[in-house]
């Protein structure tokens, strides 16, 4: 492979690499709608914000769901740190009392 196939190649799979990251962050927003939403369930019964059990129960699913490549203790952190970005969101949220937005700008 020469460096200018070498250059094509690159700039193809960056590409693709922008596409799937705009894929995913409309995934994560939608996510996010889903977390708002169970914050204001969980505002008007007054149940805590944070579910270690649930928590268990989604690293558990997306770990036995996980095909591969990336590593079951990969899948685990990336998760770790989308939940914890959503009980943050919760938690404000929940302590400025503010409703969950019905058009998408959240």
């Amino acid at each position: 492979m020469t460096r200018e196939d070498a250059l094509q190649a690159l700039e193809a799979y960056r590409v693709s690499i922008d596409a799937l990251d705009l894929r995913l962050l409309e995934l994560l927003n939608q996510r996010t709608r889903v977390v708002e939403e169970i914050g204001r369930v969980k505002r008007t019964a007054k149940l805590p914000i944070y579910e270690p059990r649930r928590e268990d129960q989604v690293f558990e699913n997306i770990t036995a769901h996980n095909g591969g490549p990336l590593t079951p203790e990969a899948v685990k952190r990336i998760f770790e740190r989308i939940i914890d970005e959503m009980r943050t969101i919760q938690r404000i949220r929940m302590e400025a009392g503010i409703e969950p937005s019905q058009d998408g700008d959240s």
